[in-house]
C-alpha cells in the first residue's frame, strides 16, 4: 500500500475529549472516526488490524471444533420473550417496531437466537456437543460510552455458544475454551491478559471468568495474589478475615450528639473504625423491602453479592423513617422488624463493637453480636481490601488493581435452553434438556486494549501479529531519482517476497514522515534516503526501538525477511 493512496487524516494535536493512549492515537492516526456517541467508523488501517484479531480467533475456534454460523443482527422480540430477557434488561436493550408493527430487538447478545437455530436441528443425543460460533455486530444503548474503542454502542464481537448433554462434558470444553483464549490474547501480543472469576450478571449461570488486560484505565476493579493463582473481579472476590480479636466489654449506651458518620463517631468515642458496625440501608426493586447491612466499619457493601445473595436487585432506601429507621444511629440492638437484615461476615473479627442505639444521639459501645443478638446468620458481602487475607493461600497479599475485559466465559446451565424448549432424546429415548456455555470476545476494543498495553508517547506499538502492515518504508526525498528508484524496487521486491508494506512516497519532511510513522505503529521501519544511498546504505529499525542498524543496500530484503520471520516466530511461540 502506497501512503500517498491510503484513505486516512492524521492530525498533531489532540482533541479535548480523548483522555486514554488508545483513544487519542486512534484519532490522531486516522483510524477511527466518530459518527454518534459511541459510534464509529473504521478507517482502512484499523480495518486490517481487526481482520487479524478475528482470523486468530477463527484459527484457534476452529482448532476447539467450533463451527461458524451468522446469526441477525435484529431479530423478533418474542425470542427475547421466550427467554424472559426482553423484560428483565433495561434501556441497553434498544427495541423498535418495523413497518407492520412487530416488535424488534437489536441484539447485544445472541443467546437467545443460537438456542433458536439449535433447538430443532440438535434433536438428539448423537449431535451432542457442538459449538457454534460467529463474528457480528451488537448493538448496546450503552449510556457510560467513552474512550474511542474500549466502550462504545455499536461493536464487532465474537460469541460462541456450546451445547451439551452433560455437566462434566460442559465443564471439560470450558477448559479448552479457556485456554483457547489464552491461546487468542497471546498471540495478539497480549499473553498479560490475565483470567479472573467474576459474575454471570444478566448472562444468568453460576460459573464465569472475565480476561482483564491490567491497566490504569481499566474499568473494572480486580483482586488479585501475587503469592498464589488467585484472581477475581471485585464483584465475586471472596472476603476472609481473622479470628475474633479484643475483649468483650459491658453493652452501654452512650451520647454521641450531632455525630452521625461512622468517622465522626468513632474520632467521637476514641475507637478504630474497625470497632464499629455501619448500616447500609437499601430497598430491594422486587418489593420495595428494606434491607439493611451492617457490616464493619471499615468495609465497603459489595452490591453485586448483596444482589446475588438477596435474589433481587436493590437501590438505596429512600425516605427511612418509614421503616423505623433514625439516620445516623441506625444498630442491630433494636433493629425494627419492618427491615430485612443482612450481617455481613466481617463482623466476626471483634468481640466488641460501636453501633448505632436506634435513637436519635445516641450510639451503643460493647457490643457483641452473639451475646447481645444471639443466633447470627454471616454472609459474605463486603468488598475486598487491600492488603487483605487470600483465600486460596491464606496470607495477607491481596492487592487491588483495574483491567480492562477483552473477553468472557460462562457456563450458563439450561438458562437459556429451559426457558425456550430446547429438547433432545437421549439414548434412553428420554426427552432431556441440554445446557449450555457462551464464550465472547470484543474485537475492536481488544484492539484498543492491545495499544493501551503497547505504545509510547508518539504513538502505537503494534503487534506484528495483527499490525496493520509489518513494515513502514519511507522514501526520505522522494523527489530524488535514486531514492525513488531504490524505494520502489524495494517496496516490490518486498511484496513479492510477502512481506506486507506500507510505503511513504510522499514529498514530505522527514519529521512529517517519522512522526506519522510513530502513529502507524507498524514493527520495523526502513528509511531510504540519499545519504544512506550515498554510503550504500538504508537504516532499519523496530518500532520498540529494540533494534536499529544500518545494512548494506543489496542486503536490505534480506535482513527484512529475517526481522520478520523472526519476530512472528517470537510472538507465535509464547
Amino acid at each position: 500500500m502506497k501512503f500517498s493512496a491510503l484513505l486516512s487524516k492524521r492530525f498533531k494535536d489532540t482533541p479535548a475529549d480523548c483522555q486514554i493512549a488508545s483513544h487519542i492515537f486512534m484519532i490522531r492516526g486516522g483510524y477511527i472516526k466518530n459518527v454518534g456517541n459511541g459510534i464509529y467508523s473504521l478507517f482502512p488501517i484499523t480495518k486490517r488490524i481487526t481482520a487479524k484479531i478475528e482470523r486468530i480467533i477463527r484459527e484457534e475456534m476452529d482448532a476447539i471444533d467450533g463451527q461458524e454460523v451468522l446469526l441477525p443482527v435484529a431479530m423478533p422480540a418474542n425470542i427475547w420473550r421466550e427467554s424472559g430477557r426482553y423484560d428483565a434488561i433495561g434501556s441497553e436493550l434498544l427495541r423498535f417496531k418495523d413497518r407492520s408493527g412487530g416488535e424488534m430487538v437489536l441484539g447485544m447478545t445472541h443467546e437467545e437466537a443460537a438456542v433458536q437455530l439449535a433447538r430443532e436441528t440438535a434433536d438428539s443425543y448423537q449431535q451432542y456437543p457442538f459449538m457454534i460460533y460467529q463474528i457480528q455486530t451488537k448493538f448496546r444503548d450503552e449510556p457510560r460510552a467513552r474512550g474511542g474503542l474500549i466502550r462504545v454502542r455499536e461493536f464487532t464481537m465474537k460469541d460462541a455458544y456450546s451445547f451439551h448433554t452433560t455437566k462434566e462434558d460442559l465443564e471439560q470444553y470450558y477448559m479448552r475454551c479457556h485456554k483457547a483464549y489464552e491461546r487468542i490474547f497471546a498471540r495478539c501480543g497480549v499473553p498479560e491478559v490475565i483470567s479472573v472469576k467474576s459474575d454471570s450478571g444478566m448472562m444468568g449461570g453460576k460459573v464465569a471468568h472475565e480476561f482483564m488486560l491490567c491497566t490504569p484505565i481499566g474499568e473494572d476493579s480486580l483482586v488479585v495474589c501475587n503469592d498464589c493463582s488467585f484472581r477475581a473481579n471485585m464483584e465475586t472476590a471472596e472476603c476472609v478475615y481473622p479470628e475474633q480479636s479484643g475483649e468483650k466489654e459491658e453493652l452501654t449506651k452512650v451520647a454521641t450528639p450531632d455525630q452521625k458518620t461512622i468517622e465522626d463517631v468513632c474520632a467521637f468515642l476514641g475507637k478504630d473504625t474497625k470497632d464499629s458496625v455501619k448500616a447500609v440501608v437499601y430497598q430491594q426493586q422486587t418489593d420495595d423491602k428494606y434491607v439493611v447491612v451492617f457490616i464493619r466499619g471499615d468495609i465497603e457493601v459489595n452490591e453485586v453479592k448483596l444482589r446475588n445473595y438477596l435474589k433481587s436487585e436493590v437501590y438505596p432506601a429512600q425516605e427511612l423513617e418509614k421503616a423505623g429507621l433514625v439516620a445516623g444511629f441506625i444498630g442491630p440492638k433494636g433493629i425494627s422488624d419492618k427491615c430485612r437484615v443482612v450481617y455481613d461476615l466481617s463482623l466476626k473479627t471483634r468481640a466488641s463493637y460501636v453501633c448505632g442505639a436506634n435513637e436519635e444521639g445516641y450510639h451503643m459501645t460493647g457490643l457483641n453480636l452473639e451475646r447481645d443478638l444471639g443466633s447470627v446468620d454471616f454472609v459474605d458481602v463486603g468488598k475486598a481490601t487491600e492488603g487483605g487475607i487470600c483465600p486460596v493461600c491464606g496470607k495477607h497479599s491481596l492487592f487491588l488493581t483495574r483491567g480492562i475485559e477483552v473477553g468472557n466465559i460462562f457456563q450458563l446451565g439450561d438458562k437459556y435452553t429451559a426457558s425456550m424448549g430446547m429438547k433432545y432424546i437421549d439414548r434412553d429415548g428420554t426427552l432431556k434438556t441440554p445446557i449450555m456455555g457462551c464464550y465472547g470476545i470484543g474485537v475492536g476494543r481488544l484492539a484498543a486494549s492491545v495499544c493501551e498495553a503497547h505504545h509510547d508517547d508518539y504513538g502505537p506499538i503494534w503487534p506484528i501479529s495483527i499490525a496493520p502492515w509489518q513494515v513502514q518504508l519511507c522514501a526520505l526525498r522522494s523527489d530524488d531519482p535514486e531514492v525513488r528508484a531504490f524505494a520502489d524496487k524495494l517496496y516490490n521486491d518486498l511484496q513479492a517476497a510477502g512481506v506486507e508494506v506500507l510505503y511513504d512516497d510522499r514529498p514530505v519532511s522527514a519529521g512529517v514522515m517519522f512522526s506519522d510513522a510513530d502513529l502507524n505503529g507498524l514493527p520495523l521501519r526502513v528509511v531510504v534516503s540519499p545519504k544512506g544511498l550515498k554510503n550504500g546504505t538504508v537504516e532499519i529499525s523496530k518500532r520498540d526501538k529494540s533494534y536499529m542498524d544500518k545494512v548494506e543496500k543489496d542486503n536490505a530484503l534480506d535482513c527484512v525477511k529475517q526481522l520478520v520471520a523472526s519476530m512472528l516466530e517470537e510472538i507465535n511461540n509464547i
